[in-house]
């Protein structure tokens, strides 16, 4: 098959641009992303190419492997943009397909997608109108994950590893934190991301593998640093600190990320 490209000069005057691959039967992209050059042709070589195996070039391969129509299509949505805003055209259209049952193959949600992602209205109100949490009625160990989720979004991307927003967000908390046996006592964890809790976590107890229930664990390759196994809090707990501020409570130049008290 004859290779796809952009020449030099439709490069120069598309600058970034964001793009979706098609499977020629389907309506629907099964792929969204933001590219320069010839990125968006990228996939299909990869696919062809490496042996690596992800839903991505699964698909690829499965329509390459038809006998007719076995190309995929490459739509380009956007283009002549900045970085910074095909990053937030690709996030937005992320978003709405995964919302509309596209069923994207992309490893992770778009570009901000914590901080600027789809919303309902009343989930928009109550950013910018966020409560300050000044009572915690619960045992808690409240956890910033600003560092720790760019880590785990980023280690997502290059291991082609799929993860919601959701999931996300539980896989920046749930460890590895240097903690004290004061952990012990602690029922919910509160994730929070730049002053703002964006989820909570009931601590729950599970058998490990010595078959002995625990609550916490000790994450394997450090010395001191702890894990623990959680749910999302039920609603009537989640209510209480869901999308409230403790921006008011940290001080400036604080390192610790954990903190127990407001």
């Amino acid at each position: 098959m004859k290779k796809k490209y952009f020449d030099d000069k439709t490069i120069a005057k598309i600058k970034a641009y964001v793009y979706a691959l098609f499977d020629p039967l389907e309506d629907r992209p099964f792929y969204i992303g933001k590219g320069r050059g010839n990125r968006v042709f990228q996939h299909v070589e990869g696919a062809i190419q490496e042996d690596r195996e992800s839903n991505k070039y699964e698909k690829i391969r499965e329509i390459r492997s038809r006998q007719t129509k076995n190309r995929v299509k490459h739509t380009i949505i956007r283009h002549g943009m900045s970085d910074e805003v095909a990053f937030e055209v690709e996030s937005a259209l992320i978003d709405l397909a995964n919302r509309t049952g596209a069923n994207l193959t992309n490893e992770v949600t778009g570009h901000n997608s914590i901080e600027n992602g789809m919303m309902s209205s009343d989930e928009v109100m109550r950013k910018y109108n966020a409560q300050p949490l000044n009572e915690l009625l619960h045992s808690v160990a409240i956890i910033n994950i600003n560092k720790k989720y760019k880590i785990i979004r980023d280690e997502a991307i290059q291991v082609n590893t799929k993860y919601s927003e959701k999931d996300l967000i539980y896989e920046s908390v749930k460890q590895a934190w240097v903690m004290g046996v004061r952990r012990e006592t602690v029922d919910y964890v509160l994730a929070e991301y730049k002053g703002i809790i964006v989820e909570v976590y009931e601590v729950i107890e599970v058998i490990n593998h010595e078959e002995s229930p625990e609550r916490w664990y000790k994450v394997p390759g450090y010395k001191n640093r702890w894990g623990f196994h959680g749910i999302r809090a039920v609603d009537h707990v989640r209510d209480n600190y869901l999308n409230k501020s403790i921006a008011h409570h940290k001080k400036r130049g604080a390192a610790n990320p954990i903190r127990y008290t407001l």
